[in-house]
């Protein structure tokens, strides 16, 4: 990993959890929920939540009866979720492109779009080819990601916004790649430049990428609320897959 890499000084600063704190944590609850079920997965199956943040679908696994692994790159997120880690619901810092030693999980989830950072496709590849030899035979993999053309009709291009008295100035372009954002964070009178990125992928390019890497895609939804996916109306593109034996 290099020193150039926007996520992994992000991620842990107070300014991206400040900026993203008010992000809905029923709905992601019910989706989880509604997930679950529709997987039908048995109780105290084995699961991994790849990117797990600071754990709120962790958590959701944990209490439906799931034995939990939470992994994710930023320390203070780890930091924060190890807090509410039980027999059942472990968490570790873990850089998603490389294997897990040791460990076999029944379903890996990979939510709210934490993929597609990388400048170099072949390590969003790597990210996939690791989750097909960690998962069981016949496991599932959950992946939730934004649906590009949605996404681009409804750009926001500049915002504004303040909260806790810091302001974050926020630019967003596509530049045929990767949505890019520029976040300027003015706080005390002192200004901060950080950057995110994800690269903007269609459906049929993922679905490509996860066969050559043993993951079949078996279902596709279009949002939270699990109902079908449409590549121009859809929010998001939910994509279930199957390993390959």
């Amino acid at each position: 990993m290099s020193k150039k890499d926007w996520f992994a000084s992000w991620f842990d600063t107070k300014y991206y959890h400040t900026l993203y704190r008010s992000r809905d944590d029923e709905e992601a609850k019910n989706f989880i929920t509604s997930l679950v079920a529709k997987l039908n997965l048995p109780e105290k199956s084995y699961v991994l939540d790849l990117a797990c943040g600071k754990g709120r679908h962790s958590r959701t696994l944990e209490k439906l009866g799931m034995r939990v692994l939470g992994a994710d790159l930023s320390k203070e997120s780890i930091k924060s979720a190890k807090k509410k880690e039980n027999k059942n619901l472990k968490f570790l810092v873990h850089d998603m492109r490389e294997v897990i030693d040791g460990e076999s999980f029944d379903c890996v989830f990979n939510l709210f779009t934490s993929f597609g950072y990388f400048e170099n496709n072949h390590e969003n590849e790597k990210v996939l080819k690791g989750i097909s030899q960690m998962l069981s035979p016949n496991g599932l993999f959950v992946f939730d990601y934004l649906n590009l053309e949605r996404a681009l009709d409804n750009l926001v291009t500049e915002e504004t916004k303040e909260i806790d008295g810091i302001e974050f100035n926020i630019q967003r372009a596509f530049d045929g790649n990767f949505i890019r954002k520029r976040i300027e964070v003015k706080d005390k009178g002192v200004s901060f430049q950080f950057e995110e990125k994800v690269r903007g992928f269609q459906f049929n390019q993922l679905k490509e990428m996860m066969l050559k890497d043993g993951l079949k895609p078996i279902t596709i939804f279009g949002n939270f609320k699990l109902e079908a996916y449409d590549e121009k109306n859809s929010e998001r593109m939910i994509i279930i897959c199957k390993k390959a034996v």
